[in-house]
């Protein structure tokens, strides 16, 4: 919403300055996107062009003498409309306009000592632009004084806000809100709106009939016009519409768009003659034809709400009108309709059709008293500035209650809600400021809100509005009564991502939404995706439900910026549909690529510097000797030479591996855990025991096995051979070449037994290295190294 200082103050005064109204605005909840001058251009008069000479070394610029007024400049311009004698907009040296600063310079040998500007150099959008505007610099009248501000001149020296509004304060779509919630902010009134206007003897609803077809239309109202002169709008309709956004187009139309955002009720004209002596309500017929007033066909459903005569459909209710009936520079009668149309029916259709002024308004619903307010302004304003003359008496189709709400409330619940304690008074002082009526009795206070606020309809909506007005900056902190304590909220997230953290990794956070063929990779699980109605793009389009998918995005952005080494995770939530029903899983993800550094080194990321994070953080949690990396299930976006599924007690919990070639040629690792089924298993209070005070005995061993044969299995035996003594076992090496045959390898491992009570001899360490040896290599028939 579009807030004009100049329009709203012709119903409430403001003597803020449009920096402070904002700022003051936003602290009752009302945020802004920008704010400042409709016309940003400084440094700007009025000159007069005494003199034009084709410039002597250009064949299209011109070498102008201007009279500024304290002075004569001497300025070069290649618009093709300047000439002696016309009126013009100059920038002086030192003027900043939208495309830069103008300074005193020489063109092709002739001193400029300024500018003369079209009205799109100084800022204005080009939809507002005139065909003389858009072709060359624009013309001022001939009376217009020389050396005085331009922009006064055109009265277009007005202030402009660009609101964001909440979505429930559809009010605030209307200078007439606008006003209010000035108002209350400042304690001032709001000014009465002039709906006065004469009726001739002859009664509309002799003429005219409407029938309603269908209950997606609770009120509507028509009123008829004659004799309308169509003409350009006075300068005032204008340049409200322009600093509103909405571009002018003659006193008829432009009246239609002012009383739109002056009282937030959309109307709509007809040309009377083209639309004949009845309109239907009805909706759509499946596959109806409709062109609307863009000169476009649109193919209409039958959840479209038409506005119809008997033999077809005139206009797309409460979106846009149809091109048969427009307004055009012949029209001299005119109907005028007002109406409620169901919101969401309106939204539907403009989100498939087209999103409009008038759309937008009807989507967040509408005040019926404003309905009828907005007939009679607009009847006013054609008959002051179109000259029309209003046909007696209205057409009229309501089934809504217009009565004001009534709310009974204690002082007691505002100030134990708000935490605060508001004197009575300024209780009833506020909401009077509001624009509510308020009754005294005593216990407690009947307010009577009036329909224009369609959001407020509970205590707690009142309560909203005595503490926003009272302002949110007066409440003073306080110290909690109740004692507190720490929650378990997030504890497991909290551990992991210290340990992870620990580890040299980075947390990142993103969207969880992703584009649609990303949905089902990293997995081979079966599942319904969850795609959004609306989304912001389709490059965010479903819900995810592997977070890997979001970890390569960061990854790629990062390398379009030259970061090669990134080692990053994120706790996040997967999405899916199963059997009719919507889950939502906490997923841990881990993506590493390029050099690994922790610590004092760095070194290169590979499958087992992944492994060996996934193991830390398993092992720190509590799940040691119960997890194993198992060879199956393998989504086909991981190398299947280089991956595993994680298996923590006998149940499959996440993935860890290679991303394959063919998604991507870099050697990016990745792994994701399904934290849900992980910390589902339970785990032992953690225990420490005091590091052994003897020596420790380390071995080395390598076997030559098949290449199916995997390291794991190698372990698995080596520890059930070697018992308690053995310590640690891990792998070193794994080498295929030339050594090995062509379907061999090598494995190499580090054997580490240590006894917490007593040196071990090498007798018996040697003992359990060679148990464990044979039992290696009868179990998988392999070959002990020998060198």
């Amino acid at each position: 919403m579009k807030l004009s200082r100049k329009f709203v103050n012709d119903y409430v005064d403001i003597d803020v300055d449009i920096n402070t109204l904002a700022d003051d605005m936003t602290g009752i909840g009302n945020e802004y996107d920008s704010c400042g001058q409709l016309i940003p251009a400084t440094n700007l008069v009025i000159g007069e062009v005494i003199s034009c000479l084709p410039h002597p070394d250009s064949d299209h610029l011109h070498v102008c003498k201007v009279n500024v007024g304290k002075e004569i400049l001497n300025i070069v311009c290649g618009a093709p409309n300047v000439r002696e004698g016309i009126k013009v907009i100059v920038a002086l040296a030192g003027a900043h306009l939208p495309g830069g600063e103008i300074k005193k310079g020489v063109i092709r040998g002739q001193e400029s000592n300024g500018m003369l500007c079209s009205i799109e150099e100084l800022g204005l959008e080009h939809k507002f632009l005139t065909e003389k505007d858009i072709n060359g610099i624009h013309e001022l009248s001939l009376d217009a004084p020389v050396g005085e501000d331009p922009i006064k001149y055109m009265e277009l020296d007005d202030e402009v806000i660009d609101f964001e509004l909440t979505s429930n304060r559809g009010d605030l779509l209307s200078i007439l809100g606008m006003a209010y919630e000035i108002g209350a902010l400042y304690n001032k009134k709001v000014k009465d709106i002039d709906l006065s206007f004469k009726e001739n003897n002859e009664d509309i609803n002799e003429q005219f009939s409407l029938d309603i077809k269908t209950s997606n239309c609770p009120l509507f109202l028509v009123k008829k016009v004659k004799n309308v002169t169509i003409k350009e709008s006075p300068l005032f309709i204008k340049n409200r519409l322009i600093a509103s956004g909405i571009r002018p187009i003659n006193n008829v139309v432009d009246i239609s768009n002012y009383v739109m955002l002056e009282t937030g009720q959309p109307l709509h004209y007809y040309d009377a003659d083209r639309l004949g002596n009845k309109i239907i309500v009805r909706m759509a017929n499946d596959e109806e034809k409709l062109t609307t007033l863009d000169n476009v066909e649109r193919t209409l459903s039958n959840n479209d709400i038409v506005i119809a005569t008997d033999k077809e459909a005139v206009g797309l209710a409460g979106v846009m009108g149809g091109l048969t009936t427009e307004i055009e520079n012949d029209t001299v009668n005119i109907i005028i309709e007002s109406a409620i149309f169901d919101a969401t029916s309106i939204r539907k259709t403009s989100k498939k059709v087209l999103r409009s002024e008038a759309s937008s308004r009807f989507e967040k619903g509408l005040d019926p008293k404003r309905t009828y307010m907005a007939m009679l302004r607009s009847c006013h304003l054609l008959e002051k500035y179109a000259d029309a003359t209003i046909v007696g008496g209205l057409v009229e189709y309501n089934t809504l209650n217009i009565e004001d709400k009534k709310i009974d409330i204690t002082f007691d619940k505002i100030n134990k809600v708000l935490g605060i304690n508001i004197p009575n008074q300024e209780i009833i002082s506020i909401l009077e400021r509001l624009g509510f009526s308020v009754k005294n009795n005593n216990d407690y206070i009947t307010v009577t809100v009036p329909t224009r606020r369609i959001d407020i309809s509970i205590q707690e909506d009142l309560i909203e509005e005595v503490g926003r007005i009272y302002g949110i900056d007066k409440i003073q902190g306080k110290e909690l009564v109740l004692p507190v304590k720490p929650g378990n909220s997030n504890k497991n997230n909290r551990i992991i991502r210290n340990k992870l953290a620990s580890l040299g990794l980075n947390e990142v956070l993103s969207y969880s939404l992703i584009a649609e063929p990303e949905v089902h990779k990293f997995t081979n699980d079966t599942f319904e995706h969850i795609k959004v109605l609306d989304p912001m793009s389709e490059d965010r389009n479903t819900l995810r439900y592997s977070l890997i998918p979001s970890l390569l995005n960061i990854y790629n952005y990062n390398k379009a910026r030259n970061k090669k080494d990134i080692s990053i995770y994120e706790i996040g939530k997967g999405f899916y549909k199963k059997d009719g029903h919507y889950y939502e899983e906490s997923k841990l993800a881990v993506l590493m690529t390029g050099e690994y550094a922790s610590g004092l080194y760095s070194i290169k990321v590979d499958f087992y510097v992944i492994k060996g994070i996934l193991e830390e953080l398993l092992d720190y949690l509590g799940y040691n000797n119960r997890y194993s990396l198992v060879v199956s299930d393998i989504p086909n976006e991981l190398h299947p030479g280089v991956a595993a599924t994680i298996n923590v007690s006998g149940e499959n919990v996440g993935m860890i591996g290679k991303i394959h070639p063919n998604v991507t040629k870099d050697d990016i690792y990745v792994m994701e855990i399904n934290l849900d089924k992980l910390l589902a298993f339970k785990v032992k209070r953690m225990q420490y025991k005091e590091l052994s005070k003897y020596p420790a005995i380390s071995r080395d061993m390598a076997f030559v096995v098949k290449k199916n044969i995997l390291a794991s299995d190698i372990i698995s035996i080596i520890k059930k051979t070697c018992g308690k003594l053995l310590v640690d076992v891990s792998v070193f090496d794994v080498y295929e070449g030339e050594n090995v045959g062509h379907d061999e390898k090598s494995i190499a491992l580090n054997l580490t037994f240590q006894d917490q009570n007593r040196t071990l001899s090498d007798e018996e360490v040697m003992d359990l290295f060679n148990k464990a040896i044979k039992e290696v290599e009868s179990k998988l028939n392999a070959v002990l190294r020998d060198k």
